[in-house]
C-alpha cells in the first residue's frame, strides 16, 4: 500500500510543480495545493493551510467544512507542529492531549510545517481524514516535499 500511496503522491507532486509555474505569490499556491490534494486524495477530508503572523495560526486556503479561523495557542495539533518545529501526524485525534475539533468528524490529522527560505516558519499545512489512521510516514514525507512548493 505505501508504494502505491508513494506513487500517487509522486504524480501529485508533478502535478502541482506544474501549475504552480505561474505565479510566486504563497496565497495562490497554498490554495491551488490544497485544492489539487483535497480532490485528489480521498481520505482527505479537511485539507488547508494556517498561516504563522504575528504569534498566532490563522486559517487560510483550504478545502472542506468551515474551518476555525483562529487557533488557540499552544493548543492542538496544528501548534504541536509549530512549537515542534516538525511534521506531527496523528492516528487518533481523541487521543491527542489538547486537540482542537473545529469539525467533530475529524478522526486523524498530518500536520506539515512551511518554511521560508531562512527556514522561518510561515505556515502549517494541515490535513484532516474522517477515518482513524489515515496517515502514516509516507504522507509525512510526501507532503513536506509538497509544502516546498509553496
Amino acid at each position: 500500500m505505501s508504494d502505491k500511496k508513494a506513487a500517487k503522491y509522486q504524480r501529485l507532486y508533478d502535478q502541482l510543480s506544474g501549475l504552480l509555474t505561474k505565479t510566486d505569490d504563497r496565497v495562490a499556491r497554498m490554495a491551488t495545493i490544497a485544492a489539487v490534494l483535497h480532490n485528489k486524495m480521498p481520505t482527505f477530508f479537511w485539507t488547508g493551510f494556517y498561516q504563522y503572523a504575528d504569534g498566532q495560526l490563522l486559517v487560510g486556503p483550504y478545502q472542506g467544512a468551515v474551518a476555525c479561523q483562529t487557533l488557540l495557542k499552544d493548543t492542538g495539533v496544528c501548534w504541536a507542529a509549530v512549537n515542534r518545529n516538525e511534521t506531527v501526524i496523528v492516528e487518533n485525534v481523541e487521543e491527542f492531549p489538547g486537540h482542537i475539533a473545529c469539525d467533530s468528524r475529524s478522526k486523524s490529522e498530518v500536520v506539515v510545517p512551511c518554511r521560508d527560505g531562512d527556514g522561518n516558519i510561515f505556515a502549517v499545512l494541515d490535513v484532516d481524514s474522517d477515518k482513524v489512521g489515515s496517515f502514516d510516514k509516507v504522507d509525512g514525507v510526501w507532503l513536506e516535499k509538497v509544502v516546498e512548493l509553496v
